[in-house]
C-alpha cells in the first residue's frame, strides 16, 4: 500500500515517517521508502551519516531511465521525450512491482538495514543551485508520480513517502496516489492550517487523510486538536526519549522505544491496512487519467509538441490482472 506523510515544516513529519518505516522493518515488512521532500533529510533520520546520504541515487536525475523502462513497448507513447509525470500506463508499458530487482530500483534505491529488518531507500533529489531559475522541485517529485503511476503493490507491502512541506503537494496529482495520507500537526494554530487545506483541497478525490498529533505535553493539546480536526485525529504523539537520542546520532535498540509511541505506529499501520482493503484500482486509474489530461491541457502538450491524450490507453486498469500480463526484461 501506498502511504504519505504530510504536514508544515518543522511539525515532525520527517521523524515520524521515520519511525514508521522503522516500525514496519521491524516486523519484516517489505518498505520502499521514499524521500519527496525538498529539504532532503529522511536519510538523516534513517541513520545514515551525511557523507552516505548525499551519496544517495537521485530519482531526479535518473528521470530519463526511469521513463524509458517505463515506456516499454506501449505504443501510444510515441517517445520518451513526450512522457511527462502523469503520463500513465497502458497495455505494453512495464509496471513494477516493490520486492523486484528491476531497472528503476536497482538504479534508484538502495538497501538500509535498520534495527530488525531492511528497507529500500529512495530519494528524488536535492534542489541544487543548478536547478534555479531553469527548474522547480515538482520536475524532480515527477519521478515520484512515475513510479506510484506504475507500481502495483499487494496488501502486505509498504511504501512510505515524506512528502514535501505544506500543500504543494497539490501542484499534481500526487496528492490522490496513497491509500492513507498522514498530516502531522502540532497542537498550534499554525500546526492544523495545512490540515484545512489538505481537507479542502482532497475532499472532491476521496483522500483518506488521518492527522496524527505530534509534540503533544498534555489533555489540553489532545482537545485542542480534537477541536479543531474532529474525528480525523488518528493517534497522539508527545516527548520521547528514544527519538531525541536518535537526532543525536545515538539510535539505540528500536524495541527501545517507549511503548505508548508504539502502540501509536501500530495505530497507524492498522489504519493504513483497512484503507488498503477498500481500494478501488478502477478509480485510481481514473484519478491517474484525470490529472494526466488537465497537465496536458495546461502545459504538456506544448512542452512536448504532442498530443499527450492520445497516451491515455481507455482499455487499460492498473491492477495485479495487468501486471499479470507483462513481461518485466530486467534490463533497459
Amino acid at each position: 500500500m501506498k502511504i504519505a506523510f504530510v504536514g508544515k515544516g518543522g511539525s515532525g513529519k520527517t521523524t515520524l515517517s521515520s519511525l514508521f518505516i522503522r516500525y514496519l522493518a521491524n516486523a519484516a515488512a517489505p518498505v520502499v521508502a521514499v524521500d519527496a521532500d525538498i529539504n532532503q533529510h529522511l536519510g538523516a533520520a534513517l541513520g545514515l551519516d551525511e557523507d552516505a546520504a548525499a551519496a544517495l541515487p537521485s530519482m531526479g536525475a535518473h528521470l530519463p531511465l526511469i521513463k524509458q523502462y517505463l515506456r516499454g513497448a506501449n505504443p501510444r507513447i510515441t517517445s520518451v521525450d513526450a512522457m511527462i509525470k502523469t503520463t500513465p500506463p497502458g497495455e505494453g508499458s512495464r509496471l513494477l512491482r516493490l520486492r523486484d530487482d528491476d531497472p528503476v530500483h536497482t538504479t534508484c534505491a538502495r538497501p538500509l538495514r535498520l534495527d530488525g529488518g531492511e528497507v529500500r531507500l529512495m530519494v528524488t533529489g536535492a534542489f541544487t543551485e543548478t536547478d534555479l531559475g531553469v527548474a522547480c522541485y515538482h520536475s524532480k517529485v515527477g519521478a515520484v508520480e512515475l513510479y506510484l503511476n506504475h507500481l502495483v503493490d499487494g496488501p502486505d507491502e509498504y511504501v512510505v513517502v515524506d512528502m514535501t512541506a505544506g500543500s504543494d503537494s497539490f501542484a499534481s496529482g500526487l496528492f490522490t496516489r496513497f491509500d492513507m495520507t498522514f498530516l502531522v500537526a502540532e497542537p498550534t494554530r499554525r500546526g492544523v492550517s495545512v490540515y484545512r487545506q489538505y481537507k479542502e483541497y482532497a475532499r472532491d478525490f476521496g483522500v483518506t487523510l488521518r492527522v496524527v498529533g505530534n509534540k503533544v505535553q498534555g489533555r489540553d493539546d489532545v482537545d485542542f486538536l480534537r477541536d479543531e480536526v474532529g474525528d480525523d485525529l488518528l493517534v497522539t504523539v508527545g516527548h520521547s526519549d528514544w527519538v531525541r537520542a536518535m537526532e543525536k546520532g545515538r539510535t539505540g535498540p528500536f524495541r527501545e522505544l517507549e511503548p505508548e509511541n508504539r502502540a501509536a505506529l501500530r495505530a497507524l499501520r492498522e489504519a493504513a491496512d483497512a484503507t488498503y482493503a477498500r481500494r478501488d484500482w478502477d478509480r485510481y486509474t481514473r484519478q491517474m487519467v484525470h490529472f494526466h489530461l488537465r497537465n496536458a491541457e495546461s502545459w504538456g502538450n506544448a512542452r512536448t509538441g504532442a498530443d499527450l491524450a492520445a497516451q491515455v490507453d481507455p482499455d487499460f486498469v492498473l491492477s495485479e490482472a495487468a501486471f499479470r500480463r507483462v513481461a518485466l526484461p530486467q534490463s533497459v
